[in-house]
């Protein structure tokens, strides 16, 4: 791999596995200083042992992305380090599906404050580090849940509030050499799909097969998939790609 984020620092939420790791080995792998802000602990001293063990430059905190004060004290920190905030990819989420008339007002509060109260407070903290460097990459992690999904009221409403608010900041920020784009990922294989797994009663294997019958590709997603098109967004020669969502599903999605 080549090392086309060779000095930029690259801050990832809810970094410490799955979609969210992935996207921090792939900076790491082509140059980058990594940063991960996630709630798990435990997670968050495994990845930066094993990032260390491959000689990558990494950065960890045990942070809510709820608490604005936690998240503006781990970004300063993470500035402090390594001496810039270049790219920002708003990965951190949470699942509490169930159908409308047995959603619980817990179950849909708390997908809300993690998805669009946690993307807003890391990126009103990152942002004026961007605009005082002129200069930053914010990649937000939606969904093609964001086009309605059965069982998924809250997330589906999150990650589709998580696209206007993508397009907003892409007006916003622009002047200052700040892009902000977004992944909206199709089926992934995950520890949260396992959980969708669990929750329609089927094992992962079944809902694996049973999900790639509507995949025009023919096979199910991959974390590194959604890492290589955040990897495109975050690209210095992609600064004129801006506001926009790509759907990284296996086929078309509108």
């Amino acid at each position: 791999m080549g090392h086309r984020f060779c000095n930029r620092v690259a801050l990832i939420t809810g970094g410490s596995r799955g979609i969210g790791k992935e996207i921090a080995k792939t900076f790491a792998e082509e140059g980058a200083k990594v940063a991960i802000i996630d709630i798990d602990k435990e997670a968050l001293n495994e990845v930066s042992k094993e990032f260390q063990a491959e000689g990558y430059e990494i950065f960890t905190k045990c942070t809510n992305v709820v608490i604005f004060e936690e998240v503006k004290v781990a970004i300063e920190e993470v500035n402090s380090k390594f001496g810039s905030i270049d790219i920002l990819v708003n990965n951190a989420g949470i699942i509490r599906d169930n159908l409308l008339f047995k959603m619980t007002e817990s179950d849909w509060q708390q997908v809300m404050d993690v998805h669009l109260k946690g993307t807003f407070n890391t990126t009103l903290a990152a942002q004026s580090y961007m605009v005082n460097q002129k200069y930053g990459r914010i990649i937000n992690i939606s969904s093609t849940s964001a086009l309605g999904n059965r069982g998924q009221a809250n997330y589906a409403t999150a990650k589709a509030g998580l696209q206007g608010f993508t397009k907003t900041l892409a007006i916003e920020l622009g002047k200052y050499g700040i892009t902000t784009n977004a992944v909206a990922p199709g089926f992934i294989k995950t520890d949260m799909t396992k959980e969708t797994a669990k929750r329609v009663g089927v094992s992962f294997d079944e809902f694996i097969k049973s999900s790639i019958t509507s995949i025009p590709v023919g096979r199910a997603g991959e974390p590194s998939d959604i890492a290589n098109a955040v990897a495109f967004f975050a690209d210095e020669k992609s600064s004129f790609v801006n506001g926009q969502v790509i759907y990284v599903a296996g086929g078309p999605k509108s």
